[in-house]
C-alpha cells in the first residue's frame, strides 16, 4: 500500500451496524437516517434467507424469503443512539422482525459521491 492510500484509510473508532430485516424495511429508513440523522455512510443489499420457525414455511411458500441488509458505518460516539434509532425505526422487537448487531470496524475509507437530488 502506498503513502496516498494509507493517508484515506481511517483507522478510528468506527462501529459497523448490521441489521437484517425484513424485505422492504431497510430503504424507508436509510432514507430517515440521511434525512434525521445526516448518516450518509451506509449499504443497503438484498439476500435470501430463513430462520429456524419462519411464517413462510407454515404457509406452504417456501423455506426461504427476501431479506434486506442494511451495513451503516458510524462514529464510535453516535453508535449506541444510532443503533437504538434503527432498533426502534425496524420495529425489530416483535417476532420475525429482523437482527440488529453492532461490531468494531477496524478501518475504514471515506468515499463521497456528489451532492445529487434524491430520487423518488
Amino acid at each position: 500500500m502506498n503513502t496516498e492510500t494509507m493517508k484515506n484509510i481511517n483507522l478510528s473508532n468506527d462501529k459497523l451496524i448490521t441489521c437484517i430485516l425484513p424485505k422492504g424495511l431497510a430503504l424507508p429508513i436509510l432514507k430517515k437516517l440521511k434525512h434525521e440523522k445526516g448518516i450518509d455512510r451506509a449499504n443497503l443489499n438484498s439476500a435470501r434467507g430463513m430462520g429456524k420457525i419462519t411464517p413462510l414455511a407454515y404457509r406452504g411458500i417456501g423455506e426461504q424469503a427476501e431479506k434486506d441488509i442494511l451495513n451503516v458505518v458510524v462514529n464510535q460516539s453516535e453508535a449506541d443512539d444510532i443503533f437504538y434509532y434503527i432498533y426502534e425505526e425496524a420495529d425489530i422487537n416483535r417476532p420475525h422482525g429482523g437482527i440488529i448487531y453492532i461490531r468494531q470496524l477496524g478501518a475504514s475509507t471515506p468515499f463521497t459521491l456528489p451532492n445529487l437530488p434524491d430520487e423518488e
